[in-house]
């Protein structure tokens, strides 16, 4: 079959028509709170590095060190001859961050969730998701083949309703702990409540809290004082306050032998290059060490919203590094992206399917590497911006 039978210049047409088409940046330096972009110096407002360790020398050391030690690839999947002794201290020093019987690492935080969840539940299962959970976790819940609904967002009666209705053999709640595009926190006491009353399990993927909340950085779980037995399930992804790659499940020991026996997305994938694991390790020593990067984003985003109160602007309700400002329109939150570029600002433009339609946004995010003096300039750009 010609590939003329998918429509594929009809679909991008399409997509260009509704301000829905996606470009890649090229990016011609390290990661940071500045970026060359187009041979243009600009400010960075739109990464995940929220502790600024994405280019720390630790962990850059560390990187270069194990590559004279391991080389570059692991050359096979962790069950054949990838598993190093670096990505096995990884798992073992993740665990004890996260308060966990055992760690195992997956290659990516898409991969961690799909394979969880497909190794937990079969058809005759139900997995319920919060409505803006992450697509890896709406995949992961599509792809098991397990019954799929979602609950209203941190809305915990609607979820205890879902469970009510239901005659699964096994209920699996699923839940980002803070939320990418909202920057808000699942409630976690609340989903909690329900999966002890419905005998149902708990996963929290908390890709964007590990490292940031908590006393130190140990994320929504920390936050809320939950323990293993609390929140059983718990996922966390290494490319965003790590500032390195891949992902990790941590939790009990019958949890982890599960997933190495039956994780589809563990089992048949080359491990992750095991100077990434090295580099993990330094990263999670800063977390754990250095607690003025999160004190200083926690005055960053108070700055920030502040500035923006006086400014007439209404930022999404977020105590986090994601600071969502709500556009409404796809095209123009792209319009005001492009304009705070050209002033030296880089800003994403998140728009559907990402978000709910109608509902496209600025998604500000800070770093522990700004200064005070990189959010006035922020603001005075957003000033200009919004005339």
């Amino acid at each position: 079959m010609s590939l003329s039978a998918f429509s594929l210049s009809t679909t991008l047409n399409h997509l260009k028509q509704q301000d829905l088409y996606r470009s890649r940046r090229v990016i011609d330096s390290p990661q940071g709170i500045e970026l060359i972009l187009n041979g243009k110096k600009v400010l960075n407002f739109c990464s995940n590095d929220y502790l600024g360790l994405a280019n720390h020398p630790n962990v850059i050391a560390a990187f270069k060190q194990a590559v004279d030690k391991y080389g570059v690839g692991s050359g096979a999947a962790h069950l054949i001859c990838g598993h190093s002794t670096a990505h096995h201290a990884l798992e073992e020093e993740l665990a004890a961050f996260t308060g966990r019987d055992r760690a195992l690492l997956f290659s990516t935080g898409y991969m961690a969730n799909m394979g969880v969840i497909s190794a937990l539940l079969d058809k005759n299962d139900l997995v319920l998701e919060d409505k803006l959970n992450h697509a890896s976790l709406l995949d992961g819940g599509l792809l098991s083949g397990a019954i799929f609904k979602r609950y209203l967002h941190a809305d915990s009666e609607n979820l205890q309703a879902k469970i009510s209705q239901s005659t699964a053999k096994k209920t699996l709640i699923v839940s980002d702990g803070v939320f990418s595009m909202d920057g808000d926190l699942a409630p976690l006491a609340e989903l909690i409540a329900v999966a002890n009353n419905s005998q149902a399990g708990l996963m929290i993927d908390d890709a964007h809290g590990l490292g940031v909340l908590g006393k130190t950085g140990g994320g929504v779980v920390e936050h809320f004082s939950c323990s293993q037995n609390d929140a059983p399930i718990l996922v966390g992804t290494l490319g965003k306050a790590f500032g390195t790659a891949g992902a990790f499940v941590a939790g009990s020991e019958e949890l982890i032998e599960i997933l190495i026996q039956k994780s589809r997305t563990y089992i048949y994938t080359t491990a992750m290059p095991a100077a990434i694991a090295e580099a993990t390790r330094a990263s999670l020593q800063l977390i754990i060490a250095e607690d003025w990067r999160r004190e200083k984003l926690t005055a960053l985003v108070k700055q920030f919203r502040a500035g923006a109160a006086q400014l007439g602007l209404v930022l999404m309700d977020s105590d986090t590094p994601i600071q969502p400002l709500l556009i409404g329109e796809s095209q123009q939150a792209m319009l005001l992206s492009q304009k705070l570029l050209e002033l030296g600002c880089l800003v994403s433009a998140i728009r559907p399917p990402t978000v709910p339609q109608g509902k496209a946004r600025l998604r500000v995010t800070f770093s522990a590497n700004h200064q005070a003096s990189d959010v006035d300039f922020l603001l005075s750009a957003l000033e200009k911006v919004a005339k």
